[in-house]
């Protein structure tokens, strides 16, 4: 049995710097369950040198297992320990781009890059297809896609990625800035944007947007797909096909402006009223197999009538061991927490 001492990554964000050993320690759980066969034991937090680590032991790491692990959302270095003394372990994570995809914007309301990709990383291992993971191409829609930082760590994993989301302003500034950041970056692409019409009348905007990370992929047709609608969440149906994602990933309204507008009451502020009326169409959007993982704010909404939700619209809902262990505070009103559901 060898053991491991996880160093991680550092945050800009206070707050969730001090869940993150916590969270850590829970995705990583979720990552022996799934695709290291329970091998991990003795998963805590360790002190060395005066800083923070996750330590585990292990027996037998191959080079897969270290790929799954390479893609832990707080992982900043892996070290065997021996003796006294650290020895750093090769990592060669799935990025396909330079990490200043992610982390260039920043505006008020940004979901913590770290938790988005944890969120997009318990979502994929609780779905048929989890190893997977290291090479297939993954169909990720998130239908409350805001500024697009969820649909960033897809492309990043060399996945397609697809978005939903109703305010104007959020879709026109997220495919201003994936546009010029392709061009800044010289990645090879092709990008429409423009409105969507039916009847003579527009009933949507959309962005699509082919790339690769390099020229040789993109002459080879080793492309990735970014689709965009600005439309309401609710008519998300009206644009992708039933059956053809393999993960959902959203964010949910915190208690704020935020969400879907439901005809006749405005904008769905509680993230309940919003699950209610969305979930059967997400639902239908899942591929058997596939999973939906959505963050709430539990100080407006209890687990167990988001979960309910969940399972009313036919999903299975993970409501066992680490999958339970994901709260934790945002800030003063908001304590957030994770909820994972697998289409049969």
């Amino acid at each position: 049995m060898s053991r491991y001492a996880l160093l991680i990554s550092p945050s800009s964000n206070r707050v969730y710097a001090d869940a993150s050993v916590a969270l850590t320690r829970t995705e990583l759980a979720v990552f022996d369950r799934a695709v290291l066969g329970g091998r991990l034991t003795d998963i805590t937090e360790t002190v060395f040198g005066g800083a923070r680590y996750v330590t585990f032991t292990a027996d037998g790491l191959d080079d897969r297992d270290l790929g799954y692990l390479a893609n832990l959302s707080s992982i900043y270095v892996l070290f065997e320990v021996a003796g006294e003394l650290l020895r750093p372990v090769e990592l060669r994570p799935l990025d396909r781009f330079d990490d200043d995809l992610l982390t260039i914007p920043k505006y008020p309301g940004k979901t913590n890059e770290q938790f988005t990709k944890l969120l997009l990383n318990v979502t994929l291992l609780a779905s048929d297809f989890a190893p997977e993971m290291l090479e297939r191409r993954f169909r990720v829609l998130d239908p409350l896609c805001g500024r697009g930082t969820t649909l960033n760590q897809a492309l990043m994993y060399g996945y397609d990625a697809a978005g939903v989301d109703h305010d104007r302003a959020d879709f026109e500034a997220y495919a201003t800035y994936i546009q010029t950041w392709c061009k800044r970056k010289r990645i090879k692409h092709r990008a429409e944007s423009g409105p969507v019409r039916r009847n003579r009348q527009v009933v949507a905007r959309r962005l699509q947007l082919e790339l690769a990370p390099d020229k040789e992929s993109y002459r080879a047709g080793r492309t990735q797909r970014l689709d965009v609608v600005q439309v309401d969440t609710l008519r998300s149906a009206e644009f992708f096909r039933p059956a053809s994602q393999d993960l959902l990933v959203a964010d949910a309204p915190y208690g704020v402006q935020h969400g879907s507008r439901s005809a006749g009451r405005g904008l769905a502020r509680s993230p309940l009223a919003l699950l209610a009326e969305a979930v059967p169409v997400w639902a239908g959007l899942l591929r058997p197999g596939g999973a939906l993982g959505i963050a709430w704010n539990t100080n407006v909404a209890r687990r167990e009538e988001a979960a309910g939700i969940l399972a009313d619209a036919g999903l299975e809902v993970l409501a066992d061991g680490p999958y339970l262990d994901f709260a934790h505070r945002v800030d003063q009103a908001i304590v957030r927490d994770v909820l994972v559901a697998r289409r049969p």
